[in-house]
């Protein structure tokens, strides 16, 4: 029950972003030849939207999350404040407020480590849904 605000707090502040690009995508993928030749062979307009058109669209979103990993761990250290929470944001809050620049520098290398890790997860996911990048 504890979790369910901070948690809100955090997906609801890039949520906003993420419909916008999805709905952008999504028409922009609508437009494609491909999903004439699907409705043509006799798909059906769900079939169409989830086997094709929401598989191409999901590209953007990723590309998107991963960017703003960095925005996300961010917001995560400004939860963790507000909140009262322990946790890497509060380290980080409390290792500014000491001059710590070890520790800082320690937890700024970890969240480099965690934006690299992400935006090559994000490639592996681009060359799982996108063929033509497999090659």
């Amino acid at each position: 029950a504890h979790l369910a605000l901070p948690l809100m707090t955090l997906i609801l502040s890039g949520i906003g972003a993420s419909v916008i690009i999805t709905r952008g995508a999504i028409f922009q993928e609508l437009k494609q030849d491909y999903v004439l030749t699907a409705k043509a062979k006799g798909l059906s307009e769900t079939q169409v939207l989830f086997r094709h058109v929401l598989r191409n669209s999901l590209l953007p979103l990723i590309t998107f999350t991963a960017l703003n990993f960095g925005y996300i761990l961010a917001g995560a250290i400004l939860v963790e404040i507000v909140f009262s929470w322990n946790g890497l944001g509060t380290y980080i809050f409390n290792a500014v407020l000491n001059l710590d620049y070890p520790a800082l520098q320690a937890s700024f290398f970890l969240i480099s480590l965690g934006v690299i890790i992400a935006n090559l997860l994000a490639d592996f996911a681009y060359a799982r849904l996108d063929p033509r990048i497999r090659r």
